[in-house]
């Protein structure tokens, strides 16, 4: 067993997290109905936690929609909420319990900056995903705009133009990652993944901004501009939507 570096068991994920993050949820579903196949015989949220993003994909009406995470408290929540519209999978990602090519399309958000080894997941979502699906990740972004400022201005020593990871913080057992976007289009090659679309997410994600204008007025200035900035991967998290070639 890996060693897990978030573990959400007996932690109030949606009540305690998502408190004050109407914005960037609503930013995080715009993206996804922007990514998701139109259709799958197995589609696997990896890493899906309660089921926060349910509502987008389930009305696509997949053959078999799964949820893995290793919570079983999240889970059992997702599992309360969705009955037999979902399956619940508890185990762990760095040994994703499915087969060779077994998912024709996965989903993961908000979970990359958890890992310590990020290549060896990449590997293990090519592996489990069959040539021609599609996978939508969302991944942490070490380059964006305020960190560049920070750096050039000398308040912080974090090379955002560094392509390794970044460790930012400690974070319950573990460090949070952020990721420069070549390192992480460097994984897709390694790995017989092509990448098909590029979105910028969470644009203005700022506590000042939130309070200056809501999160309402911020979400409809979101929407335009996640195609908009994307050939600068400038937002916070950055989405890719990936088809595996081989």
């Amino acid at each position: 067993m890996s060693k897990i570096l978030a573990d959400y068991n007996n932690y109030d994920y949606k009540g305690i997290f998502w408190q004050g993050r109407e914005y960037e949820d609503k930013s995080d579903r715009k993206a996804i109905q922007r990514l998701l196949p139109k259709n799958a015989k197995v589609f696997i949220d990896i890493a899906g936690g309660y089921g926060r993003l349910a509502g987008e994909y389930l009305p696509k009406n997949y053959g078999r929609t799964i949820i893995f995470d290793y919570s079983k408290t999240l889970l059992a929540d997702a599992k309360k909420e969705f009955g037999a519209k979902v399956e619940t999978v508890q185990g762990d990602v760095y040994h994703l319990p499915f087969s060779d090519g077994e998912a024709d399309a996965l989903l993961m958000v908000r979970a990359t900056h958890h890992f310590d080894d990020l290549p060896a997941i990449i590997k293990e979502l090519s592996r489990i995903l069959a040539p021609g699906g599609t996978l939508v990740l969302e991944v942490a972004n070490k380059k964006t705009l305020p960190k560049i400022l920070k750096y050039w201005a000398g308040k912080s020593d974090l090379n955002p133009f560094d392509r390794q990871p970044s460790k930012l913080r400690e974070l319950n057992q573990g460090n949070f990652y952020n990721y420069h976007p070549k390192y992480i289009e460097d994984l897709f090659r390694q790995n017989h993944l092509k990448v098909e679309k590029v979105l910028s997410v969470s644009n203005f994600r700022s506590p000042k901004l939130k309070k200056l204008f809501g999160h309402k007025f911020l979400v409809a200035l979101e929407s335009p501009t996640q195609k908009l900035l994307a050939p600068f991967r400038f937002g916070p998290s950055i989405y890719y939507q990936v088809r595996k070639v081989k």
